[in-house]
Parts: structure tokens; sequence; C-alpha cells
């Protein structure tokens, strides 16, 4: 009986910690005041901009901020329109030249090797838990690795991206046309970013036009720097003026975005690593005690109170890192 009021509450307590979880995650933005401040910065700029455009002196001001904002509005419903980024779109933006069925394949090899060596290195262990770590490592395994390819390729491509703006700026001071400038980049440029500039400029020699091309190559990389760069181009086709001056000033914005991104890590690199140990420290510590005595610690998934247990812990091991990891991460 006792042992039965124990599951009973401790699927109770585990009931409330995921209804809990699921309440704070959706109501963090209204807690937090991200909501009102979004409200505010809207307010201001209605407010600021009517002001600004009444004096004569800032109408060429007034009229490219109108631009940059229809432009923006523009390229948000286009994403907004636009499905969930697909496996096909998710493998190009990784760089991996390979099909959707191959990536399957190989998902569900991992798949099986991850239930064989659960099995090999954990004999007495359910075939229940052996079956999880078959769909961890069938959908969760491939997918992770999958998207630190695709973080390691659009940090190498913003290592680049800045130098690349200035052989454009140098091109178009020295009387080269956008296009050739494109072209320099696509043929001396390292790695990805002479990838996705050749594909640019060969959609382009074949009729693409080149606001479409700039949309297809924020797909491949989804950075808010590739963003910049497409509203600097198309506002200076719209509404004229200096290319060079433009694209320079963006450069240097990149740049300065670059040092402010160095300084951010630097800072919270004790952070991080004091929540790496947090969250690293309940899993070592069971190893160690696995390895030291098996039969001590195996009664936490041989028993129906110790897997209760076990998952408790699980969960409230999720939300601490959750919450460390909202708290170590920096916007900038």
């Amino acid at each position: 009986m006792i042992a039965e009021d124990l599951s009973q509450i401790a699927v109770l307590a585990l009931g409330a910690v995921a209804i809990g979880a699921l309440a704070y995650s959706l109501l963090y933005p209204y807690v937090s005041g991200e909501k009102q401040a979004v409200k505010r910065r809207q307010v201001i700029v209605e407010q600021k901009t009517p002001r600004l455009a009444r004096t004569p002196q800032n109408e060429q001001a007034s009229h490219r901020r109108k631009a940059v904002a229809e432009t923006l509005k523009e390229l948000e419903e286009r994403q907004k329109a636009k499905e969930k980024p697909t496996l096909r779109l998710r493998l190009q933006q990784a760089g991996l030249d390979i099909s959707p069925r191959a990536f399957w394949i190989a998902s569900a090899i991992s798949g099986a090797l991850t239930a064989l060596l659960m099995m090999l290195v954990f004999p007495t262990v359910p075939l229940i838990t052996a079956a999880i770590g078959a769909f961890a490592g069938t959908f969760g395994l491939p997918r992770w690795i999958l998207n630190k390819l695709i973080k390691r390729r659009q940090a190498k491509f913003l290592d680049e991206f800045a130098n690349a703006i200035d052989v454009i700026v140098r091109g178009v001071k020295s009387g080269l046309p956008l296009n050739d400038c494109l072209g320099i980049i696509a043929r001396e440029s390292p790695e990805p970013l002479c990838t996705e500039f050749r594909e640019l400029v060969e959609q382009q020699r074949v009729g693409v036009p080149l606001s479409e091309c700039f949309e297809k190559m924020m797909l491949r990389v989804p950075l808010p720097e590739v963003k910049f760069f497409a509203i600097v181009v198309a506002i200076q086709q719209q509404s004229g003026g200096s290319l060079s001056e433009a694209l320079g000033n963006l450069a240097g914005v990149l740049r300065d975005r670059k040092r402010l991104q160095a300084k951010v890590k630097a800072l919270s690199a004790e952070a991080k690593a004091s929540a790496a140990v947090l969250g690293a420290l309940p899993f070592l510590v069971m190893l160690m005690v696995y390895i030291s005595t098996p039969d001590y610690i195996s009664l936490l998934w041989t028993t129906k109170s110790g897997q209760f247990m076990l998952a408790f812990a699980a969960c409230w091991m999720t939300i601490g890192i959750a919450v460390m990891k909202k708290m170590i991460n920096f916007k900038y």
C-alpha cells in the first residue's frame, strides 16, 4: 500500500512539475516584460518619425527610414509566408551534399547502434529503456549534429562576411559594377562564402532577379547580417545613393557586432563553465557509483520507486538546465 501511495504521489508530482514548466514557458514573455518592451519601442518609433519628418533637413533621412521599414516589413511577411525549413534545406544550410533519404538511413543506423551500445554496457537495462535510447539515437542525435554543423558553417560565414563586403566597397569605388564584385567574392573568398556567392552569381546569370537571389541566399544562410546586406542593396537599387558608403557602414557595424560578441563570450565564460559543471555533476556521480558498486545504484532502474525517482530527477534537471541556459545566454 505504501509503495502504491508513493507511486501515486510521484506521478502527481511529476504532472504538477510538467504543468508548471509548460505554464512558465508560455507565460514567460508576458511576465518578463518582453511584450511591453516591444510595444514601448513601437510607440517611440511611431512618435519620433513624424516629428523628424516635419523639419525639411530630415526629409531625405525620413525617406530612407521609410524605405528601410517597408523593405523590412516585406521581408518579414515573405518569411512568415514560407513554411518551416525542410530537411533538404537544413542539409543545404549545413553544407552537406546528401539527400534526405541518406540522412534518414544514417539516423536509423545511429539509433540501432545506440540501443545496441546501451544493451552491451548495461546488460540489466529494461527493454523500454533501450527503445528510448534507440528513439533518441534516431531522431535526437543526428538532428543535434546537424544543428551543430549549421551553426559552425554560419560562424565561418560571418568570420569572412565583413571582408567580402569590403571587397564590394573597393570594387564599386574603383568603378566596377556590383555583379563583377560579387563574381570576385565567388572566385577568391574562402568556404563557405565562395559557395554561397557562386550560387548567387550563377542564379543571376540565368536571369533570376537580384532580389530573388538574395531571398534564396537568406534561406540557405538565415542570418541577420545577410538580411542587412540584402536590405542595403535593395534600398540602393530602389532609391539610389552611394552603395559604397552604405556597404562600408554595414561592414563597420558587422565588425562591431563581432567584437561585442567576443566580449560577451569572454564575460560569460565563467558562468557557462559553472553551469556545465553543475549540469554534468549528477551524471558523473551516477557513473562513478555504477562503476564502483553497480548493485547499489541499479535499484534506480530495476524498481518502480527508483524509476519514478529517476523520472522526477530528470524533470528537475531539465528545468534547472533550461533556467541556467536562460541566465547565461545574452542578447547582443
